[in-house]
């Protein structure tokens, strides 16, 4: 199987959660975005792929991915779909029905990181929301970046006696979709991770433990490797990181 993933080039994004699991586990896939246009790819390529008609269910933004006859979108969906087909995710309903609630969790806390810069709305250029940000940044910083942080950690510190995964025994999409997130997290507020890290201890070893696999650490040194930047939903603004 090759899979096509459908995203917007330049930026990591949302897409970037359905790259690490498709490069942890060594699956064939074309980023259609980054492909250029001479060979059917670019915005132009994902842009007719999502709107231009051809899909009898058409998709409302990407990620979108393509996998033979079926379509699949919506980071939390793909990884649910992908999770059993690249041995990302345990056996079992119930563990399958944990880790994607898990990765809904995760879905929430990547908005509200997304909404600390645009709490206005996406149409909008920062420096036109510039004073409400700062607002929403403060309330973000003080309270539920740390909730969501304890949350994770009181997650992995119930799974005892194993080596701290977030779904059983084993390493799952959902310790890759944290690893983006709290990396995203150093990226964009540094100031706030700084401070916060040493006491959420089992999600920071499982982000730096995440970083070390062999085909991930691969992909995070390659040109393949999308930089944070400040037009993706981790953007770092030293006025917002208090």
């Amino acid at each position: 199987m090759t899979y096509e993933l459908y995203y917007w080039p330049g930026i990591p994004g949302r897409g970037e959660f359905v790259r690490l699991a498709l490069e942890d586990a060594g699956a064939d896939y074309i980023d259609v975005g980054k492909q250029s246009a001479a060979d059917g790819g670019g915005v132009g390529a994902v842009s007719e792929f999502i709107h231009g008609g051809e899909l009898a269910q058409p998709h409302f933004a990407p990620p979108v991915l393509k996998a033979g006859d079926i379509v699949v979108s919506h980071v939390a969906n793909i990884l649910q779909f992908l999770g059993p087909r690249l041995g990302l995710v345990p056996e079992g309903e119930a563990s399958r029905l944990w880790a994607n609630g898990l990765q809904l969790t995760l879905t929430d806390f990547v908005a509200e990181i997304h909404d600390t810069h645009h709490p206005i709305g996406a149409s909008l250029y920062y420096e036109d929301q510039q004073e409400e940000a700062k607002r929403r940044s403060v309330v973000f910083v003080q309270e539920r970046l740390p909730k969501f942080l304890y949350y994770f950690e009181r997650v992995l510190s119930a799974n005892a006696g194993n080596e701290p995964y977030l779904v059983g025994t084993a390493h799952s999409y959902v310790d890759l979709s944290l690893f983006q997130v709290v990396t995203g997290l150093r990226y964009a507020f540094p100031r706030s991770m700084e401070r916060l890290e040493p006491e959420v201890p089992e999600v920071t070893a499982l982000a730096d433990r995440v970083s070390q696999r062999p085909k991930l650490a691969a992909y995070l040194t390659s040109d393949r490797r999308l930089d944070f930047n400040e037009s993706g939903i981790f953007r770092h603004y030293p006025e917002l990181d208090t």
